[in-house]
């Protein structure tokens, strides 16, 4: 398992780098101004940092329960990625639709589009990370 100080720095550099790039990306392939859809991100990236924290701590704990190990298999990092973005899915659907005054079909084909860049990026980073700061395979102490 891996320590909170571990899984706050695996959140917090999810979510700054995530930040950067999906409001570039937003404005570079939509036109979504920076200033307008900014704090959209912001307020997404806060929550999305928070579900991050909780949901990686109950993937490990639910892959040491069933395999003794958190090190993730590919199946195992695709399932991590679609459960995770599948979450956000939920919450961030009518915030979008209702910040950027669309329907809610245009509301899920945005949404849709941040989810396919961020299942790419939270399997890209995720992979990246677990090879930077590989996880113990022993089970650290809850504090």
């Amino acid at each position: 398992m891996r320590s909170k100080a571990d899984r706050i720095r695996h959140a917090l550099g999810f979510e700054i780098i995530g930040l950067v790039l999906v409001i570039g990306f937003g404005d570079w392939l939509f036109g979504l101004e920076p200033a307008h859809f900014g704090p959209l991100a912001l307020l997404f990236s806060v929550l999305a940092t928070v579900w991050n924290y909780y949901y990686n701590r109950a993937f490990d704990g639910w892959l040491l329960k069933r395999r003794g190990s958190v090190v993730k298999r590919q199946a195992d990092r695709v399932l991590h990625a679609v459960m995770f973005e599948g979450g956000l899915l939920l919450v961030t659907l009518p915030v979008i639709a209702w910040w950027l005054d669309m329907s809610l079909w245009q509301a899920l084909v945005a949404d849709i589009a941040m989810v396919v860049f961020y299942l790419l990026y939270a399997y890209l980073y995720n992979l990246a990370y677990d090879w930077l700061f590989p996880a113990s395979k022993a089970p650290v102490p809850a504090r």
